[in-house]
């Protein structure tokens, strides 16, 4: 049975609470745009193993976006309804690239994903044995409002802001930190290569059970960044730092402290537009997060690494 849209260009959306007037954010719109090349696979003409991967590296761009937007509450819903619009795009659309785009608007984060295709996307009820098809259908049953462009080209769904966390609100490990031990690394370039032994002793008096090579490959981009990017050279008496902490979930908090407050590309170092270093480690499922640090007048960027073996 297919669900009918009387309308394609209908919105479907559900009371927002209480509240009569919308809950504004922060400053100004905050958006985030992405372009997907799209890649055939050269023999079969569908779907190649790169493009496979993209809608997990949007899971994660969208989550480290609303993580430094600080609206964290919002991550689990949106990553699932961003996934299937874009399964959906990669599969059916017939456009050269994908366009994605999720933006803070007043009081909703909006998504939109174009695949180029001008035919309308409709929701149907899949089988119960069915592996797909019903990816409409949870945008239709999740998401606050949805719809589709005049074109057809570009379907699109919004989630509305409950009051939350501000967009600098330093993000809280999943549980209470049981140990920690910091590094001791100087103010310089020479910090990058002492990250990697310091990191690897300390990780063994931390016992900690998971990927240490990652968790040192981890350390030392994070360390690397703070040294290119927010160190001023030669420069005395400059604050920085960096701990090593263990959860009583065991995760492993990596906090690098740096002198510099901003973080004005945190998105696009994410998505791999600024070089490969927090995409690389982004991409094998660490969370990478930032913080203004006002007790160092710096900011603090964390890595939260899983214990047990990762998947890569």
């Amino acid at each position: 049975m297919t669900t009918h849209l009387a309308d394609q260009e209908r919105t479907r959306r559900r009371a927002l609470g209480t509240a009569n007037e919308p809950r504004c954010l922060r400053g100004t719109e905050t958006a985030r745009k992405i372009c997907i090349e799209r890649r055939l696979d050269p023999d079969s003409g569908g779907l190649s193993e790169a493009d496979a991967a993209w809608p997990q590296r949007l899971r994660r761009i969208l989550r480290a976006s609303l993580t430094h937007w600080g609206r964290p509450d919002l991550v689990e819903t949106a990553e699932l309804l961003l996934s299937e619009l874009a399964t959906n795009a990669l599969h059916y659309g017939t456009g050269p690239d994908i366009g994605v785009r999720f933006s803070l608007q007043g009081d909703h984060l909006k998504i939109d994903v174009n695949d180029g295709s001008p035919l309308r996307p409709e929701p149907r009820c899949a089988g119960p044995d069915d592996e797909s098809g019903r990816g409409l259908l949870l945008v239709e049953s999740l998401a606050d409002a949805w719809g589709v462009s005049d074109d057809g080209t570009t379907t699109w769904f919004t989630l509305p802001l409950t009051e939350g966390p501000s967009d600098m609100e330093p993000a809280a490990a999943t549980a209470p930190v049981v140990r920690e031990i910091p590094l001791d690394l100087p103010a310089d370039p020479s910090a990058t290569g002492l990250a990697r032994v310091q990191g690897r002793t300390r990780l063994t008096m931390l016992r900690w059970p998971g990927n240490q090579h990652l968790a040192v490959d981890v350390l030392h981009v994070l360390i690397n960044n703070a040294v290119q990017h927010a160190l001023t050279p030669e420069k005395e008496g400059q604050r920085f730092g960096a701990r090593l902490s263990i959860t009583q979930a065991n995760e492993l908090l990596i906090d690098v402290t740096d002198p510099n407050p901003t973080f004005p590309d945190f998105d696009e170092a994410i998505a791999g537009e600024l070089g490969r270093g927090l995409w690389a480690i982004a991409r094998q499922g660490v969370d990478i997060t930032w913080s203004v640090n006002s007790d160092f007048d710096g900011k603090t960027v964390r890595a939260t690494l899983r214990p047990g073996p990762v998947d890569l």
